[in-house]
């Protein structure tokens, strides 16, 4: 298994569509205001977040519950350019890219130091090799004072890692349940 690099990520998304829409550098600037960057970089892809979010309440007092997952936690949020995450809380949010994962390739995504620095922990799992669909991406504020996410600007860094033979089971083969997902998707058994 190796990394990949950004001329491998271009062709990738040039060729064969496996990011959409795609950004062949590092934008840092958008109309002269600096931003929280997003695009290719030296191994890896900065994905931004879209203007669509879902911020958890505790207002019904319902008890998480992956199994049974009540969709009156979230409020929806959207059309600001930003989200503001209460204390020690947490959002979803899906990303502006839609993404085609190739058989041979897993990928990792972590969150961008920006974030990090100011204790907004972002979560993503891998996208499984022949997974498609834009990203759920989650946001957790672990400060005690409310946490701003920017729309349309970086927030996490995907890594593509190729591996020496395809698998025998791509997540399309065993009908992942979050195959094709579109908006924010909540949690499904």
């Amino acid at each position: 298994m190796s990394i990949k690099s950004d001329k491998w990520i271009r062709r990738m998304a040039q060729e064969h569509g496996m990011i959409e829409p795609f950004a062949p550098a590092l934008v840092r600037e958008i109309e002269g205001r600096k931003i929280v960057s997003y695009g290719t970089s030296s191994y890896g892809y900065d994905i931004r977040c879209a203007d669509e979010f879902r911020v958890f309440t505790n207002i019904n007092s319902t008890i998480v519950d992956p199994k049974n997952f009540d969709p009156n936690s979230f409020v929806e949020v959207s059309g600001k350019g930003h989200c503001v995450i209460p204390p020690n809380s947490f959002a979803l949010a899906r990303t502006v890219e839609y993404f085609r994962i190739p058989r041979s390739v897993l990928t990792v995504c972590l969150g961008k130091s920006t974030y990090a620095r100011c204790g907004i922990i972002v979560n993503v799992t891998p996208f499984e090799p022949e997974w498609e669909g834009f990203v759920t991406l989650e946001f957790s504020n672990t400060t005690p004072l409310p946490a701003k996410i920017y729309a349309g600007e970086g927030c996490a860094q995907v890594i593509f890692f190729e591996a020496d033979e395809i698998c025998e089971t791509s997540y399309r083969d065993r009908g992942g349940k979050y195959q094709g997902q579109i908006g924010v998707t909540l949690p499904k058994i």
